[in-house]
C-alpha cells in the first residue's frame, strides 16, 4: 500500500456490481492488514478460499471487495450488511489484482525481459542484469535472490504476489532503474502474478521435473511456464528459447502462434545464437558461437558447461529488449557466477576445490555434475538430499542422478520440514541403489558432519559439488529455520582440515 495515495475504480480498470463507486486508499491480500479505504482481495488459494476471510475485512472498514463467484456466495450474508462496499466480482480474480496492481502504483522500469524454466532461471536473470550494468545501464534483477543491482530490496518468493511485485519495480523505478530482468515461477505465472507487468521479452532455459507436488502433471506444468509466452509476453514482444531442450520447439510454435518473434539459442544448427564450441580448464571456459553468420570467442570465469547456455540466453534477452549485439558480446568475459550457482567456496591446501550449487531437482544436479566434470582432473564428489513436503516422486531420482554423474555421493538432509528426515534419505538411497551406486555412496543426516567428509575425501585434483541449497542462509527443520549456510560450512570444513587454510 502506499500511504496518502487515492485512486477510484475507474483509474485502476475495476467495475463493481450495482455501478458503486469508492475511492481506495490501498490494495492487499491479507485481511490483518485492511485499514479504511482499502481494497481487499480475496483469492482463491490450495487449502482456504480468501472469501471466508472478506467478513473480517469489512469489519475493518474496506472499501471494495475483489472476488470470484465462490467467495462472493462465501460472504454473502456479509456483505449484504455493508452495502456501502463495491464488490467487484471477477472471472480470474489473480489476473483482477494483477493489472490492478500496475494501475495502482502506476510505474515500473521502462525495459523488462522475464525467464522462465525449470533451471537456469536465476542465473539467466542475473547475467542480463550484468550485461545491462556493463553497458552503463541501471539495471536489476528479480528473483530467488531478491532484487539485485542498481537497487536492492529483500523478496519472499521467487515471483512476488503481484503487489509486491509492483511496488518494487515502482520503488526501482523511482531509484532510477531503467532495465529490470526477472523469473517466472511456474507457481507465479499459474497465479497470474506478471499478468501486469509490461515485457519487451521473454526467455525459456529448459524442462524437467520440479513441483509435482503443486501441479497435477508434466503437462499442467509445462502449461503453467508456456502461460509466459501465451499470455503474458506481447504479440510484439521477442521470445528467446533454448531449442536443445526437447521442450524448446513446442515453445516455439507457442509464442509464433502469437505472432512473436524468436531468437534461438543452443547448439542446434541454425540457431540465431549457435554454440560452436567449448573449452574448459580449471577457473573458467572459453566459448565459440555464432551470430547472424558472425563468429565470436569469450573466455569466461564460470565454471559448467551450461552456464555458456545461461550467458547466451542472457544475452539473446538483451538483444531482444534493444542492445546492440556486438557491445553485448563484448560483456561477456566479465560476467560473474551468481551466489550459490556453481560457486566456488573454498579450496583445500592441496588445490582441491569445493564447490555450491541450487540445484534441486534431478536434471539440475545430473546437469551440475556433468557441466563440472570437464573442469576436474580427479575424482568428482558430490552431496545430496531432498526437501520435506515437496515432490516426493524426485527423490530416488535425486540419488539416481547424483550416484550415476559423481564418483563417491554423500545423501544428507536438505530441508526436512515437517517430515522424517531419514525417511527422506531412505527415498534418495533408494535411488542410488536403484542405479547399482550403493558402494559409492554414504548416508550422513547431519549436513554440516556431511560436508566435513565430504572435504575430508578431497586429494589434489578432486572436487566436492554441494547439491540443494545455494545461497540459502538457513535450514528448514519442523517449523523452525536454523542458520545454515552451505558455504560458510565448506569454508569452515577447510579451515578445521587445513589449519586455517581456506
Amino acid at each position: 500500500m502506499v500511504a496518502g495515495q487515492t485512486k477510484s475504480l475507474t483509474e485502476l480498470g475495476l467495475t463493481a456490481q450495482g455501478g458503486k463507486r469508492a475511492q481506495i486508499t490501498g490494495l492487499t491480500v491479507d485481511s490483518r492488514e485492511v485499514a479504511e479505504g482499502v481494497l481487499f482481495a480475496a483469492l482463491p488459494g490450495t487449502r482456504v478460499h480468501g472469501g471466508e476471510f472478506i467478513q473480517y475485512a469489512l469489519r475493518m472498514g474496506a472499501a471494495a471487495i475483489l472476488t470470484d463467484s465462490r467467495g462472493a456466495r462465501l460472504a454473502a450474508d456479509d456483505l449484504a450488511l455493508y452495502d456501502n462496499v463495491a464488490l467487484i466480482v471477477a472471472e480470474d480474480p489473480r489476473q483482477t489484482l494483477a493489472y490492478t496492481a500496475a494501475l495502482w502504483f502506476g510505474a515500473q522500469p521502462e525495459v523488462m525481459v522475464a525467464v522462465t524454466g525449470t533451471n537456469g532461471k536465476t542465473s539467466v536473470a542475473s547475467f542480463c542484469r550484468q550485461i545491462w550494468m556493463e553497458l552503463g545501464l541501471e539495471a536489476v534483477n528479480i528473483g530467488t535472490t531478491g532484487v539485485e543491482g542498481a537497487f536492492e530490496a529483500p523478496l519472499a518468493h521467487t515471483t512476488p504476489e503481484p503487489i509486491t511485485l509492483h511496488r518494487v519495480l515502482a520503488e526501482a523505478e523511482a531509484a532510477g532503474v531503467t532495465h529490470a530482468a526477472m523469473e517466472a515461477s511456474s507457481h507465479g505465472l499459474e497465479q497470474r502474478r506478471l499478468d501486469g507487468v509490461h515485457l519487451r521479452a521473454a526467455g525459456f532455459t529448459n524442462f524437467s521435473q520440479d513441483h509435482l507436488d503443486y501441479h497435477a502433471t508434466f503437462d499442467e506444468y509445462f502449461a503453467a511456464k508456456a502461460g509466459l509466452f501465451d499470455r503474458v509476453l506481447p504479440e510484439d514482444g521477442v521470445a528467446v528459447l533454448n531449442v536443445d531442450d526437447p521442450r524448446g520447439q513446442a515453445m516455439a510454435e507457442i509464442a509464433s502462434a502469437r505472432g512473436q518473434d524468436l531468437i534461438t539459442v543452443g547448439r542446434r544448427e541454425g540457431s540465431d545464437l549457435h554454440m560452436l564450441a567449448q573449452r574448459f580448464d580449471p577457473t573458467g571456459q572459453e566459448l565459440r558461437f555464432d551470430w547472424q553468420g558472425r563468429i565470436h570467442q569469450a573466455r569466461m570465469p564460470l565454471i559448467g558447461g551450461f552456464q555458456a547456455e545461461n550467458v547466451l540466453l542472457a544475452a539473446g534477452l538483451a538483444i531482444a529488449a534493444g542492445a546492440d549485439a556486438e557491445r553485448v558480446f563484448e560483456t561477456l568475459p566479465h560476467m560473474k557466477t551468481v551466489r550459490g550457482r556453481m560457486q566456488l567456496a573454498a579450496t583445500r591446501a592441496n588445490g582441491a576445490a569445493v564447490f555450491v550449487d541450487f540445484a534441486h531437482t534431478p536434471d539440475a544436479v545430473s546437469t551440475a555434475l556433468k557441466a563440472l566434470r570437464p573442469h576436474v582432473m580427479g575424482r568428482l564428489i558430490a552431496i545430496v538430499g531432498a526437501g520435506g513436503d515437496r515432490d516426493a516422486a524426485k527423490r530416488p531420482l535425486m540419488g539416481k542422478a547424483a550416484v550415476e554423474n559423481a564418483d563417491l555421493v554423500i545423501v544428507t538432509d536438505d530441508n526436512p520440514r515437517s517430515e522424517d528426515p531419514a525417511t527422506i534419505r531412505a527415498a534418495v538411497m533408494a535411488g542410488v541403489a536403484t542405479a547399482g551406486g550403493a558402494d559409492s555412496a554414504t548416508e550422513v543426516g547431519d549436513r554440516a558432519e556431511a560436508i566435513l567428509r565430504g572435504v575430508d575425501m578431497l586429494g589434489p585434483g578432486d572436487a566436492l559439488l554441494i547439491c540443494g541449497k545455494g545461497h540459502e542462509s538457513g535450514q528448514i527443520v519442523g517449523d523452525d529455520v536454523f542458520p545454515f549456510d552451505d558455504s560458510e560450512q565448506a569454508s569452515v570444513a577447510v579451515s578445521a582440515l587445513d589449519g586455517g587454510l581456506a
